[in-house]
């Protein structure tokens, strides 16, 4: 039995171990942004923008910044906000299907917006001149505007003239959803050859005091040669920068639920490069392949946008329709995508017939029991067997009490002669492991699971139980002992289902397992309510399951 109980306790500390990290690097509540340093840009002639930093004390709102220059409105069912007119900056965006917070009057969730405020966050398109002296659209470039507004059934065309004989011309449109298409033309009429090379960049002030977390990534992503690169802004602390070749693919910023990324053409290469270009300030840019313009000729380069939130399905339908390279994987699905790809949709088909997040949560975990229904009836079988041979085992342990090996060796003859397996118990446990952590990064990406209701106090699925300690009395408690309804519920079927298996035979394993009920309950509590609604009536469907099986076996 040793080697089996070594098992056993491994598996539970490293679940615990996960647990408890996760939970310190997942912390409930969210750090107030203060004001940042501001951007303007500079755009050299011969290389590709790079942007100065202005430390400013008294940073514009939003509405402020708006009112300086002209612009030209968005206005999608999914999107509202407006294009600078000068420079054709993508640097004011809102997201009308999702607010702020819970609050009837919650302002919608403001994904990009302009230099000079508190948090610039902006995207640019453009050409590079590579050293040429030609004049080419710049931050400054005040662009004539043809159409009013951009609406998925109205495109906006821009046109420049640069006073070389070479107009620069711009069309934008947008779907339904979150995809920019900028077709770029240049007409040539100087008379001769030119070369331009198409560039874009998205430029973020990241706060440095924002909470960090490993369970999703948050920072510079893209997909290189099919190859997913995940970049946090730690990695580029002090003006770095990583470099790549790629054709196709995609690149930009992630956020947990919203995400911005320039498309690249597949069959063109493009150097892309992910930069810290300062203090807090990074970049998101790159340069494709020089485009030959003869004279008398129009070169062209078209590229998407994408400025949203990661609604998986939708990534899906872009993935499959324009063929971009996992574009799914701006989504954080962790190392088991295989896993927690599936739940998702297993969940979002549940909550499309229910109607209703909590009780698909609810429904999902009753169909897992079933699906593990022969494992666990066999653990149970095992379990309901090692208890009903306790009596005997502590026999054992007062005949040979002073001679561990003998102990131990009449002991797993007792187990051999009542056909009982003692590591089948772990069984169940340890297939656990992977579903839990599976459906708790479901609970944390996905998109459509934030601000979901459940019943009663419960108003968003991926926030902890807010009926906590100090909601009820009002009394200062420590964040650690915080805890909710829910979790204390989870704790409490824990701790029924303890009592229902065979007692460890050593007195210090008695004593860990008896503490886990209390442990799991403290760090559950400042997890996705969802998750803990799932475990529980998991541990409610395996308590009738195991009390079944003891009566069947006839075990009290």
């Amino acid at each position: 039995m040793k080697e089996e109980t070594k098992g056993l306790y491994l598996a539970v500390i490293l679940s615990l171990a996960i647990i408890f990290i996760t939970n310190l690097i997942w912390p409930a509540k969210k750090a107030q942004i203060p004001a940042q340093a501001t951007v303007e840009a500079a755009v050299p002639k011969t290389e590709l923008p790079r942007e100065t930093v202005v430390v400013d004390e008294s940073p514009l709102t939003v509405a402020e910044a708006l009112k300086e220059d002209r612009r030209v409105s968005i206005k999608t069912p999914a999107l509202s906000g407006s294009i600078r007119v000068k420079g054709a900056r993508f640097d004011n965006l809102l997201l009308e299907k999702y607010k702020q917070t819970l609050a009837a009057d919650s302002p919608d969730i403001e994904l990009l917006a302009p230099a000079r405020t508190a948090a610039p966050y902006y995207a640019e398109f453009g050409w590079l001149d590579n050293g040429q002296n030609i004049r080419t659209p710049d931050a400054e470039t005040l662009w004539q505007v043809k159409g009013s507004e951009l609406t998925p059934q109205t495109p906006v065309v821009l046109e420049w003239n640069n006073g070389q004989g070479l107009k620069f011309i711009r069309r934008i449109s947008v779907d339904e959803n979150y995809l920019f298409s900028i077709e770029q033309a240049v007409e040539n009429n100087t008379g001769k050859e030119i070369t331009l090379y198409p560039y874009a960049l998205i430029n973020k002030i990241q706060d440095p005091k924002a909470p960090k977390s490993s369970v999703v990534h948050e920072g510079m992503i893209g997909v290189m040669d099919h190859n997913l690169k995940e970049i946090k802004y730690t990695d580029l602390e002090e003006h770095e920068h990583e470099d790549f070749k790629t054709s196709g693919g995609w690149a930009g910023f992630s956020d947990r639920y919203w995400f911005s990324a320039f498309i690249l053409d597949k069959n063109r290469s493009s150097n892309v490069k992910f930069s810290n270009t300062a203090k807090d300030a990074y970049q998101v840019d790159y340069v494709g392949q020089p485009v030959k313009i003869a004279a008398g000729t129009i070169g062209t380069n078209n590229l998407r946008f994408f400025a949203g939130a990661k609604e998986i399905k939708l990534l899906d339908h872009y993935t499959n329709a324009y063929n971009i390279d996992k574009f799914d994987l701006a989504v954080d699905f962790g190392w088991y995508y295989f896993l927690t790809k599936p739940f998702f949709y297993i969940l979002d088909f549940l909550y499309n017939f229910i109607g209703n997040m909590g009780w698909a949560i609810l429904l999902f975990a009753a169909l897992l029991r079933l699906v593990m229904f022969p494992i666990a009836n066999k653990s149970y079988e095992s379990m309901s067997k090692m208890k009903k041979v306790q009596p005997k085992i502590k026999d054992l342990q007062e005949k040979y009490g002073e001679d561990k090996v003998k102990l131990q060796q009449e002991t797993l003859a007792l187990y051999r002669r009542e056909k009982i397996n003692p590591a089948a118990g772990c069984l169940p446990m340890l297939i656990q492991i992977p579903v839990f952590f599976s459906l708790y990064k479901v609970l944390n990406i996905s998109i459509e699971i934030r601000h979901a209701p459940f019943i009663g106090w419960i108003k968003d699925l991926s926030a902890p139980d807010p009926m906590t300690i100090s909601a009820i009395t009002h009394l200062p408690v420590p964040g650690l002992l915080d805890i909710g309804v829910w979790p204390i519920l989870m704790g409490l079927t824990m701790w029924i289902q303890q009592k229902l298996n065979p007692a460890p035979t050593n007195k210090d394993q008695a004593r860990m397992f008896a503490l886990m009920p209390v442990i799991f309950t403290f760090m559950l509590g400042h997890f996705a309510s969802g998750l803990v609604i799932y475990w529980t009536l998991s541990n409610i469907l395996s308590i009738i399951q195991q009390k079944a099986i003891m009566k069947k076996n006839g075990v009290n």
